[in-house]
């Protein structure tokens, strides 16, 4: 990579791995069993490697300083064979002194020796999909991971060396009890983890949750239980000394998910794998999804790019500020058009925005971000 490239300060790249061992219900991700795909691992690895040193000649890229290897199920390619990929990484774009670098991993496909591994290669951070303590929730969600398996993970990552961990937990799944919640939040806490990402259930058409919603095998989600789980979880976990910096995310300090503040702050990223988006200059782009045309059109040394959009002036604003608030450090002031001053007052008389040098949604306003976000863009729009 030339040197041009290493002068851009914030830049990611993150890695789709597309394989699962077993499709979870609620899931509409881009990823296959094996039963639904025919390239092999070492297919997808030799083709990334390819794609990898193609995107690292292209303009706008750097070096990174986060990356992020998500899926599917990167566990399922062993720590070595995820330490391939982030030799591949350093090897073309190169990586930054101090970057954060992340995997996600299911608890099922880990062990001591796996986290003990990832951190030999390089690794600084573990995200692990724990979604409830609850056995019944699991059975819900297709989960086939244990109550007790998650739990175990995160301390042996802890134990292997690893300063920073994250436990993924979902709320609001059909039969879900606000004890399956206190239980999740309790079992999250006994392990010392310092990150905790808590998503509201969305049932995605096509799924097969969607389908047992639609035929009466399950009762659809309520908002006004999302609502209420919310508040018990933000309580909970900033009583225990997490702090919330985005809607869905608490860290204790320090913590904070480096790679994903790239993408709520702005900043651009490539993403390699099959399906994986990346976001360069004003131009945001996608991989095709499928293995098989991925490594097709790899072999016959093209970049395996599906199609793109470039983002208007205005559409890249209205990004920046849905994006900003959701942070809690908020978005600059001047960033607000004069348009929506009267919205801002507004909603900072209500307790649920602070305006001074930055506009920020108050805890209380939490919940209400997306629907503030639509009122000033929209009296932006009318201005």
């Amino acid at each position: 990579m030339n040197t041009a490239q290493q002068s851009q300060p914030d830049f990611g790249v993150y890695i789709h791995v597309p394989f699962c061992a077993t499709r979870c219900g609620y899931c509409d991700f881009n990823t296959y069993t094996p039963t639904e795909v025919e390239s092999s691992h070492a297919e997808y690895l030799a083709s990334l490697e390819k794609e990898l040193q193609l995107a690292a000649q292209q303009p706008g890229v750097a070096e990174a300083s986060t990356v992020f290897i998500g899926g599917g199920t990167p566990s399922l390619l062993g720590a070595d064979g995820l330490g391939r990929v982030l030799s591949m990484v350093r090897d073309t774009f190169g990586i930054q002194t101090g970057a954060e670098v992340t995997t996600e991993s299911n608890p099922e496909s880990t062990d001591p020796a796996y986290f003990a591994g990832l951190l030999e290669h390089g690794f600084t951070r573990v995200s692990l999909g724990m979604q409830s303590a609850s056995a019944s929730v699991l059975r819900v969600l297709d989960r086939k991971h244990t109550p007790g398996r998650a739990v175990a993970a995160a301390k042996e990552a802890l134990d292997a060396g690893f300063e920073h961990v994250n436990l993924d937990m979902i709320y609001g799944t059909p039969t879900e009890t606000d004890d399956d919640v206190r239980r999740t939040l309790d079992a999250i806490l006994s392990t010392g983890v310092d990150h905790v990402s808590a998503y509201s259930l969305i049932v995605e058409d096509g799924t097969a949750m969607a389908r047992k919603i639609r035929r009466g095998e399950l009762p659809a989600p309520q908002e006004d239980v999302y609502a209420d789980r919310y508040e018990m979880i933000a309580d909970t976990l900033e009583a225990a000394g997490f702090g919330w910096y985005e809607v869905s995310n608490w860290a204790r300090p320090g913590g904070e998910c480096q790679h994903n503040l790239l993408y709520w702050r702005g900043a651009h990223w490539w993403g390699a794998g099959p399906g994986a988006h990346s976001f360069i200059g004003d131009r945001r782009f996608w991989n095709v999804k499928r293995p098989e045309r991925y490594n097709q059109m790899l072999a016959e040394g093209t970049l395996p790019i599906d199609g793109g959009e470039t983002l208007t002036p205005q559409e890249r604003h209205e990004e920046q500020v849905m994006l900003g608030l959701r942070l809690k450090e908020g978005v600059p002031r001047g960033m607000i058009g004069s348009g929506a001053e009267g919205v801002v007052e507004k909603y900072v008389a209500a307790g649920l925005l602070t305006a001074g040098e930055r506009v920020a949604v108050t805890d209380a306003g939490r919940l209400l971000a997306d629907g503030i976000v639509t009122d000033i863009l929209a009296a932006e729009e009318a201005e």
